[in-house]
């Protein structure tokens, strides 16, 4: 028995180690907005798309944020309300009144959600055709979420950053709410997950076929969503923003003239969610909405998944304790270096999100909480609940 233990926590222990050396740096976290780049002789234009479903309360802020920006270039905002029951149109077009920028912004009522699409992608489509009416068709659109707060130079910076590099799609992982209990328990872990599974450095090399993007804040060429197809290649999608980043690389790896050309994703400390979730069930909602999406609804990938949780997570903290109620150096030894790898690797995270450095020790914990409320993403899929959001419900097969 404990020859086996000895077998499983050298397994976590190599895993660990291959994850700080060879899974594209992930967790330095040091994926960042280069703010030294020279100023553009000419900047685009840019339209960006709000699709807002009951978002009232955020738009004081988000909104005005979007509209105080200081981009040298032309921009414009086109808002879908769609389908709101709380006057989000209103607000958001007294909001512009108020900062007397009512010309900047267009607020269109959303259309009946359309069989096939989901409701943020539906509205999406939207945006996007009223911005293709506009005299001026836009170079680039901001694909943005109505509760997200932009730094003044937030689109100056990802228009900079596009045009120096020639990104076909700049995007950024905005700052998630970090403030109550649970929020400084899970939120960095969720962004740690994310970038363990997606390594920015990896989606940022035009030559690796990573792909992946944060649909809060998503720079793209309309030329490139032109080609591409369109929104409507992604209509289906719950993870949309990964899943049009995907679409979008694979169309510039197709064509070797445009090889150097890719899309970029990066970490913000500036541009900020405003999106709480100050108890545990807002943050399960949100994981379990999507996590069995991730895994392409396959039992054996969830299997799989659950499998590797408890090897790469709880292996450590268990065989410790084991090795310390049976007196095992051995097992004490490398459960204990494990656990300390671990706790390495989420240092900068937390450093990101401002959170105490012992919350590293509570990884293990959170790798268990996150393996559970994927299985319940699966069971929920099952019992065809889908993905709900905002009131809908959405069933994939």
């Amino acid at each position: 028995m404990v020859n086996i233990l000895i077998v499983i926590v050298s397994l976590s222990l190599i895993i660990w180690i291959y994850l700080l050396l060879f899974r594209g740096g992930f967790w330095l976290s040091n994926q960042r907005i280069n703010n030294n780049l020279q100023p553009l002789d000419e900047y685009p234009s840019i339209c960006a798309i709000i699709p807002a479903r009951n978002e009232a309360d955020v738009l004081p802020i988000s909104l005005k944020s979007l509209l105080n920006q200081e981009y040298s270039g032309d921009f414009s905002i086109i808002l879908v309300d769609d389908q709101s029951d709380d006057n989000t149109g209103n607000v958001a077009q007294e909001i512009a009144n108020i900062c007397k920028k009512d010309g900047q912004l267009k607020v269109i009522s959303g259309q009946p959600l359309a069989t096939g699409w989901s409701g943020k992608l539906w509205a999406m489509k939207q945006g996007i055709e009223e911005a293709n009416k506009l005299d001026n068709k836009p170079d680039y659109l901001l694909l943005t979420d109505a509760d997200i707060e932009h730094h003044n130079s937030n689109l100056q910076e990802l228009v900079k950053q596009a045009e120096t590099e020639k990104l076909a799609m700049t995007s950024l992982m905005v700052k998630l709410r970090c403030d109550s209990f649970w929020e400084q328990f899970l939120i960095p872990a969720f962004v740690f997950f994310f970038e363990k599974l997606y390594p920015f450095s990896w989606v940022n090399n035009p030559r690796n076929k990573m792909a992946a993007a944060a649909g809060g804040c998503i720079l793209i060429r309309r030329q490139i969503l032109e080609e591409i197809g369109g929104i409507e290649v992604v209509k289906q999608a719950l993870i949309d923003d990964c899943s049009l980043a995907a679409a979008v690389k694979a169309k510039l790896q197709e064509d070797r003239e445009n090889i150097e050309q890719g899309i970029w994703l990066g970490l913000s400390e500036k541009t900020l969610s405003l999106r709480p979730y100050d108890n545990l069930d807002s943050i399960w909602n949100m994981v379990a909405r999507t996590a069995y999406t991730q895994l392409n609804y396959s039992p054996l990938l969830l299997i799989g998944t659950l499998l590797g949780l408890t090897i790469v997570y709880l292996v450590a903290p268990i065989s410790l304790i084991i090795g310390l109620i049976i007196n095992s150096s051995a097992i004490i030894i490398l459960g204990g270096i494990t656990w300390l790898l671990m706790t390495i690797s989420y240092l900068p995270t937390l450093k990101l999100y401002q959170c105490s450095v012992f919350w590293g020790l509570t990884l293990p914990l959170i790798g268990l909480l996150y393996g559970l409320m994927t299985l319940d993403s699966a069971w929920r899929h099952w019992r065809g609940k889908g993905g709900g959001w905002k009131g809908r419900v959405y069933v994939n097969s």
